[in-house]
């Protein structure tokens, strides 16, 4: 890809002007071997860029975005170099707004582009979200790893009784008592545990049983997750804290595991949840290999009599 088809593909993908978020580009998914390392969001009237790693061409791709974004209905251009200590992001464009949020199938999260690594939003998990939102009504819902807790908005959206998120975060579970008051959510029922979800299951086994159960984990995260070694000690304690017929939804994003290597653990110390199926993944985030993309794996448990 040039960078003028490049240009090309995000003219297109920038003609529906809503102010849903939208991916305008994913390189990311290696589909197009010379922008891997590119990814370009649309927020309402901002575009977001992120650069994981340098490349000989960066100063013609910024100002080709530059021109993009003088010449379209966009007034706002930030950049991220994540390849850089701190990941520094810079409005080169317009000015971002102290209260920006993004929206998703009209729930309203919060972002912060200029001081965090990550944002508070990860918009490939949106089909997850749509799956606990259309799952949760009348369930008691333990969100682990809640981070800024989107998919708690997506369970009270949906109509859960009540909403536990345990994050080791308290800034993030801050964010995310600000996400429900943004979108009038009633705080009745909702719950928000600054807990290291490794060594807190016998809290949250008083606080169970659970109906539905969401395990979104970092792939890696040092002194704290560890995928290929604390994923199994999440789901050898999920007898103990789930309902009779617990819907669970279980989330990985490490392309070097595959989906096998949850739904292995889940029959080797989970058995009594029955595997169901993965969930598709959005188009605009597609990868040359699936098996290395994002994984939601959705099981239900069923106590054979």
């Amino acid at each position: 890809m040039t960078l003028t088809e490049l240009e090309h593909h995000i003219q297109t993908t920038s003609k529906d002007t809503n102010e849903e978020f939208k991916r305008l580009f994913h390189g990311r998914g290696s589909l197009y071997e010379n922008y891997r390392h590119l990814t370009i969001d649309s927020i309402d009237k901002l575009v977001s860029v992120a650069l994981y790693f340098q490349e000989e061409n960066e100063v013609e791709l910024i100002e080709m975005l530059k021109s993009f974004v003088e010449n379209s209905h966009y007034t706002t251009l930030v950049v991220q170099k994540r390849y850089l200590k701190g990941a520094p992001s810079e409005v080169l464009i317009g000015e971002v707004p102290e209260d920006l949020y993004v929206l998703e199938n009209n729930i309203k999260i919060k972002l912060n582009l200029l001081s965090n690594k990550n944002s508070g939003y990860f918009p490939d998990m949106k089909k997850g979200r749509e799956f606990v939102r259309e799952n949760a009504k009348d369930k008691r819902v333990l969100n682990l790893f809640s981070y800024t807790c989107a998919f708690s908005l997506a369970a009270k959206m949906g109509g859960a009784y009540e909403v536990i998120n345990v994050d080791m975060s308290k800034g993030a579970l801050k964010t995310g008592m600000q996400n429900h008051s943004l979108n009038n959510l009633d705080p009745r029922g909702v719950s928000f545990l600054p807990y290291n979800i490794l060594k807190s299951f016998s809290s949250l086994k008083r606080k169970g049983p659970y109906d539905m159960i969401i395990i979104d984990p970092p792939s890696f995260q040092k002194g704290s997750f560890e995928a290929t070694k604390d994923y199994e000690k999440i789901i050898k304690k999920l007898p103990q804290i789930a309902s009779e017929d617990c819907l669970l939804l279980s989330c990985l994003n490490s392309p070097e595991l595959e989906s096998d290597f949850i739904i292995d653990l889940m029959k080797e110390w989970a058995p009594s949840f029955e595997f169901i199926k993965r969930l598709p993944n959005l188009e605009e985030f597609a990868s040359a290999d699936e098996n290395k993309s994002l994984k939601n794996l959705v099981f239900q448990r069923k106590i054979k009599s």
